[in-house]
């Protein structure tokens, strides 16, 4: 009889691990090489030799280096958003959208290199932009538009066009997060990033003309 410490694991279950494994590994170093090198500076020996696997096996797992690209894209902003729209739909209180804001913002900078990618590459890649745009964004603003039509029917929020107002929501997150490369010193402080955090939660909930 087996001890607990040598519990039987199927060998398809160990071959799928390692296949998750294998394909997880070369989207994460697609994604540092993309956002170093550039899409057309990657070669798959680059990638390849990043992930640690045969040059043959990328195209085990995808057809080209494109739909690298694509699945790194979409797969992150996926996540990304799904983290954010759970963490919403949780609160207990519509007012805390502001601390929830604050959160994401600070962990924008973990982000860098897939809002690199997706910012630079989609400008030149149209099946990229349009994936995106398909898969992740409109089912996203959706999601959200829901989540602010009901507080607006509650009286939390004014009355106004709720797929605007989650767009907008959305899109402050996107220019936080790519903003560490263009506008914010990538060495800022904390208290810098926190200042950004609470700037925009700000003027999102309460707008920028005084009252």
């Amino acid at each position: 009889m087996s001890g607990l410490g040598s519990t039987f694991i199927p060998e398809t279950l160990r071959h799928s691990n390692t296949e998750e494994d294998t394909r997880a590994r070369i989207l994460k170093a697609a994604l540092r090489l993309f956002a170093a090198k550039g899409y057309d500076g990657t070669t798959t020996k680059d990638l390849a030799k990043k992930a640690k696997v045969a040059e043959g096996t990328l195209f085990r797992y995808f057809p080209n280096k494109k739909a690298i690209l694509i699945e790194v894209a979409t797969q992150g902003w996926i996540e990304i958003l799904t983290d954010l729209l759970t963490e919403l739909s949780e609160m207990g209180n519509y007012h805390a959208v502001a601390q929830v804001m604050k959160r994401r913002v600070l962990r924008m900078q973990e982000n860098n290199d897939l809002l690199k990618v997706c910012f630079i590459e989609a400008q030149f890649h149209q099946e990229l932009k349009e994936k995106i745009q398909s898969e992740v964004i409109i089912k996203m603003t959706d999601v959200a538009e829901a989540f602010f039509e009901t507080a607006m029917d509650k009286g939390i929020y004014r009355r106004t066009n709720p797929k605007i107002v989650a767009q907008v929501f959305l899109g402050m997150f996107a220019i936080a997060g790519f903003s560490s490369q263009t506008i914010i010193d990538p060495k800022a402080s904390p208290q810098a990033l926190h200042e950004m955090a609470e700037g925009i939660a700000d003027i999102f909930l309460n707008g920028v003309l005084s009252k």
